[in-house]
């Protein structure tokens, strides 16, 4: 029988040589499989020849030995197809001056194509002429999937992410490489971006048409191990014969759980590709409307829904990620730089967005392994933006939140803060945090510190204390308490402040001054 992984011509193909051609062939029977796969050609004469065949051959003959017995002639088309050649082609000459009608019929009824010659035609030569394509095909397909093997092993040995091996099949196959999961959900994906936005912009419909035949270009490979499997590697559109797309697809399979086996990444592929889209929307490298397939391929609901950007530090995408699914709530977990990890909800229309917001953070908190909150670093801090109804707001939604998380992350330990911080929770700060880039904005900073900045010790001793007593209110008791050290010995650190930078700190305006430039120096640190 004819096996997928190897090479072979179409019975259409070969029916368009030239030298086929010149026999002048007539398609009688069996117009329907024309795309069936030859695996060799076989010249017969024999009336019982179906036993010497092992499937996927083309058969030629001139009939010799049917001619005048209907009943044999009828077993021999029979015997072909239980056999499971490819196509019969008979030579019309002495035996069948025309097509036999009763072999006519009966490949018909078996969907064996039956093919008549009708000038003389030298079997040889057509023999000749496959065989030698047949084995150039061999070649090339064995070839192939021996350099894409060495490429994708020497990926592997290197240490190379995922997106890097799946490059390079792409690159191979010319098509759109995807990889699901078992429930069809994208993973990661290859190939040109036009034509992988063309895949995913209606995968759901795509991914149930994929399991049928390969014959349109949709070349599949299991993804697992031990009787165990995982996901899916489909190549797109593969415009090569299916042996060799076969071939291609078998040996990125190889690879990709070689990858996973040995570790190639500390983050899962679901991870990874959360991580990827979520890094894009953030950026904003990527418009939004471009990623809206790629996040409905991974199975985020999209249409008709509220979205709600969340950023939360001191806690893993892990944890993040098991509190989603104890919810119920459709979502997608990344981490980003710097120990925040995104969080992007999908709900209903109907939902009430903040109260589930809440919901989360709170169920965070008390999830094993959340701990009791001990102090800013250790302690969930969950900043969300406003909810948003249109994809194309989510990337401001994200990067909202995002400086929300950060703001928080420079405030004071012990400000008291809700279960869910939002911009209007940061004040003053929040605003420095925006413009702590704007030239102005530093100039500012380094004008009104410069007398605390210009000496390493006054700015390892001072600046801590002058950080504290503007956070506290200017409360003398508490900056005392919080740095272990008698209020005359504050009193005399605070002078030696006012006296390096020329201010009076019992002046409400000057203080706020000093107060603000802190507060842009400590963000441009950061």
């Amino acid at each position: 029988m004819t096996t997928a992984s190897e090479p072979a011509l179409s019975v259409r193909q070969i029916l368009a040589l030239e030298r086929v051609l010149a026999g002048e062939p007539e398609v009688v029977a069996g117009a329907g499989q024309l795309d069936r796969p030859v695996r060799w050609v076989h010249v017969a004469e024999a009336a019982d020849v179906g036993v010497m065949l092992s499937g996927g051959e083309m058969v030629l003959t001139t009939g010799v030995l049917l001619a005048g017995d209907r009943e044999a002639q009828a077993e021999y088309i029979r015997s072909l197809h239980r056999a499971e050649a490819s196509a019969v082609v008979l030579g019309l000459g002495r035996a069948f001056p025309a097509p036999p009608e009763v072999m006519c019929r009966a490949a018909e009824r078996c969907g064996l194509p039956m093919v008549v010659l009708h000038r003389p035609f030298p079997f040889a030569e057509l023999t000749e002429e496959v065989q030698s394509r047949l084995v150039r095909r061999k070649f090339a397909a064995v070839s192939l999937s021996e350099a894409v093997r060495t490429a994708l092993t020497g990926l592997i040995t290197t240490g190379a992410p995922l997106q890097r091996l799946l490059d390079e099949i792409a690159g191979h196959s010319a098509c759109p490489v995807v990889v699901t999961n078992l429930a069809h959900r994208v993973l990661a994906t290859a190939g040109e971006r036009s034509a992988v936005d063309d895949v995913l912009r209606d995968w759901e419909r795509i991914a149930r048409q994929a399991g049928g035949s390969e014959g349109d270009g949709w070349v599949r490979a299991e993804l697992g191990g031990r009787g165990e499997h995982w996901g899916r590697i489909v190549l797109c559109g593969y415009r090569g014969d299916t042996a060799t797309g076969r071939l291609l697809a078998d040996r990125a399979a190889e690879s990709l759980v070689l990858h996973r086996m040995l570790g190639g990444s500390a983050h899962s592929w679901e991870e990874q590709s959360a991580q990827s889209l979520l890094t894009d929307l953030v950026s904003g490298a990527v418009p939004a409307r471009q990623l809206l397939p790629r996040a409905r391929a991974a199975g985020l609901p999209v249409n008709r829904r509220t979205f709600v950007p969340l950023a939360v530090r001191g806690v893993g995408a892990a944890r993040l990620t098991r509190v989603l699914r104890l919810l119920g709530l459709p979502g997608l977990v990344a981490e980003l730089a710097d120990g925040v990890t995104a969080v992007l909800l999908s709900l209903a229309r109907d939902q009430d967005a903040e109260a589930l917001a809440t919901h989360f953070a709170t169920r965070l908190r008390t999830e094993p392994g959340g701990g009791p909150p001990r102090g800013r670093e250790s302690a969930a801090v969950v900043a969300a933006a406003d909810a948003r109804t249109g994809w194309d707001d989510v990337p401001a939604g994200l990067r909202e939140a995002r400086h929300v998380a950060d703001s928080v992350a420079e405030s004071p330990a012990d400000l008291d803060l809700p279960a869910v911080v939002r911009l209007r929770d940061v004040h003053l700060r929040g605003l420095v945090r925006l413009l702590r880039d704007d030239p102005h904005v530093q100039s500012f900073a380094e004008r009104e510190l410069d007398g605390l900045l210009c000496g390493a010790d006054a700015e390892a001793e001072l600046l801590p204390v002058l950080r504290t007593y503007l956070a506290t209110g200017r409360n003398k008791s508490r900056t005392a308490q919080l740095h272990h050290v008698s209020r005359p010995a504050l009193y005399r650190r605070l002078e030696s402040i006012e006296a390096r930078l020329g201010v009076d700190l019992d002046d409400f305006e000057q203080a706020a001054s000093i107060h603000i430039a802190l507060l842009a120096h400590d963000a441009q640190q950061r």
